[in-house]
C-alpha cells in the first residue's frame, strides 16, 4: 500500500485549519498565569495614577536649584501632601509617594546635605528629574495585554496593576488520552511473556498538560474491536482525542477503522517525518482526533509536532508554534532524503550560543535514551549531513 506523505507544514496546516478557539471564561488573576487572553485587556487606570517620586528624596522646585530650602513637609507612600508646594520650599518625599502640587522635580537624598528642617542642593536639578509622570507606563483604555498572548507572570502583574481581578481566557482544552495495546501492562503489575508496560499514556498526558489541557487519561485498552469501540466513543465527549498505537496498517491497529465507524472523519494519515511517519489526524462534530504511533519517541514527537500547537490554537494563541529556537550541532548528522528528522539532543550553552549535542540511541522505541535529550533537533530532508557547527532549529523539551 502505496501512501503519499504530507510534509511536517502541509500537515499542521491542515490541523490548524480545522481548530476553532474554544469559548472564553473570566479567570481570577490570581490563577490566570499560562493562560490565553481571549481579548484584548485595557487599563481601567493611568498607570501610575498620579506623579510619584522614583527616589527617596526631596521635592522641590528645579528653578529653585541650586539653593538652600526649609523642609516644609514629608510625604509617605500612599499619604499626598496636606498642601501645595511653594516657590523655594522642598518636602521629603518617599518613593512611589505623590509628588506634591507645585513640585516637579525629585533630588535623591544621597545628593542633599540636610541641615535639620533645611536642605542645601549645591548642584542645579533638571526639571522632571526622578518623577514618575502620571500614565506613564500606560493610558487608562490602552490595551495591557493582547489576545492570544499568554499570560506570563510579568503580563499578571501588569493586569493587576491596572486594576483588573479577572481576565477573559480561552477554555482549557479538555484532552482525552487512551493507550491501545493487547501488550499493555500498568506499571506496578507483573509482566507475563511478550508484555511491556504502558509508558505512553503517562507520557502524553505529563507532555500535555504543560499546554494548559485538562487530562482525562483512559486505561489502556486490548486490540478487540468492542473495547476500541467503547473506549474512543468515550473519548470522543473531550475537545481533543490523544491515541497511541494502532494506527499502522497491521490485522491489529485498529484505531483508524473504529474511529472512521464512529463518525470521525479522517484529513491525513502519515507524515514526512521520522519518527512518527504513522501519524493520524481527523475531526468529528468539533473534536480533533490524533492517533499517534506505539513508539514512545514517534508518539512524543508527534505530539510536539502536532498537538500541542492544536492546543495552543484552541486557546486562541497569537503564534501556535511550533516554535523552532536557532542554535548549533556539536556533532555531524546524517539527513533522510525523504523525511524530516527530529534528533534527540542535549542543549547545553557554551560560549553565549546554544549548542545541541544529538545523543546517542536515536530509534524511536528508546524512551530511557529519549529522557537525557531536552531538545528536538529539526534535521531537514535532503541529501548528505548536517556537519557539526551547522545552525539547525530546534525544540525544547521538558
Amino acid at each position: 500500500m502505496v501512501v503519499s506523505l504530507l510534509t511536517r507544514e502541509e500537515a499542521l496546516a491542515k490541523v490548524l485549519e480545522r481548530t476553532e478557539v474554544l469559548p472564553a471564561e473570566e479567570v481570577p488573576i490570581a490563577k490566570a498565569a499560562g493562560r490565553f487572553v481571549a481579548s484584548d485587556a485595557y487599563a481601567g487606570v493611568d498607570l501610575p495614577p498620579f506623579a510619584s517620586s522614583a527616589m527617596d528624596g526631596f521635592a522641590l522646585r528645579a528653578d529653585d536649584t541650586p539653593g538652600r530650602l526649609p523642609v516644609v513637609g514629608r510625604v509617605a507612600a500612599g499619604v499626598p501632601a496636606r498642601r501645595a508646594l511653594g516657590p523655594g520650599e522642598a518636602m521629603a518625599i518617599a518613593t512611589g509617594g505623590v509628588v506634591p502640587e507645585g513640585a516637579d522635580a525629585v533630588v535623591p537624598i544621597e545628593y542633599v546635605v540636610d541641615h535639620d528642617n533645611e536642605v542645601e542642593i549645591r548642584d542645579a536639578v533638571v526639571r522632571g528629574a526622578n518623577v514618575r509622570p502620571r500614565g506613564g507606563d500606560i493610558r487608562a483604555g490602552d490595551v495591557v495585554v493582547a489576545a492570544g498572548t499568554s499570560l506570563a507572570p510579568a503580563h499578571v502583574g501588569a493586569l493587576a496593576a491596572v486594576g483588573l481581578d479577572q481576565v477573559a481566557c480561552a477554555r482549557r482544552p479538555r484532552v482525552a488520552v487512551l493507550s491501545t495495546g493487547t501488550e499493555l501492562r500498568r506499571p506496578g503489575e507483573p509482566l507475563g511473556s511478550g508484555e511491556v508496560y504502558e509508558a505512553n499514556g503517562a507520557m502524553l498526558a505529563a507532555a500535555l498538560a504543560t499546554a494548559n489541557a485538562d487530562i482525562v487519561e483512559l486505561a489502556a485498552v486490548s486490540d478487540d474491536d468492542d473495547a476500541h469501540r467503547v473506549s474512543l466513543e468515550r473519548a470522543l465527549g473531550a475537545d481533543v482525542v490523544v491515541t497511541s498505537g494502532g494506527v499502522s496498517v497491521g490485522p491489529h491497529d485498529l484505531v483508524r477503522r473504529i474511529a472512521r465507524e464512529l463518525g470521525v472523519q479522517e484529513v491525513f494519515w502519515g507524515v514526512a517525518v521520522r519518527p512518527g511517519k504513522p501519524v493520524s489526524f481527523g475531526v468529528r462534530d468539533g473534536t480533533l482526533v490524533f492517533g499517534l504511533p506505539g513508539n514512545p519517541v514517534s508518539s512524543l514527537v508527534g505530539c510536539e509536532l502536532f498537538v500541542r500547537p492544536a492546543l495552543r490554537a484552541l486557546q486562541g494563541a497569537a503564534e501556535p508554534g511550533p516554535v523552532y529556537e536557532p542554535g548549533r550541532l556539536a556533532a555531524a548528522a546524517r539527513r533522510n532524503p525523504h523525511r524530516d528528522e527530529l534528533l534527540r539532543a542535549h542543549m547545553t550553552v557554551r560560549d553565549g550560543e546554544v549548542v545541541l549535542v544529538p545523543i546517542t540511541g536515536q530509534e524511536s522505541h528508546m524512551i530511557a535514551r529519549a529522557a537525557s535529550a531536552n531538545a528536538l533537533v529539526l534535521a531537514p530532508r535532503g541529501d548528505g549531513e548536517l556537519p557539526a557547527g551547522a545552525r539547525v532549529g530546534y525544540l525544547r523539551l521538558g
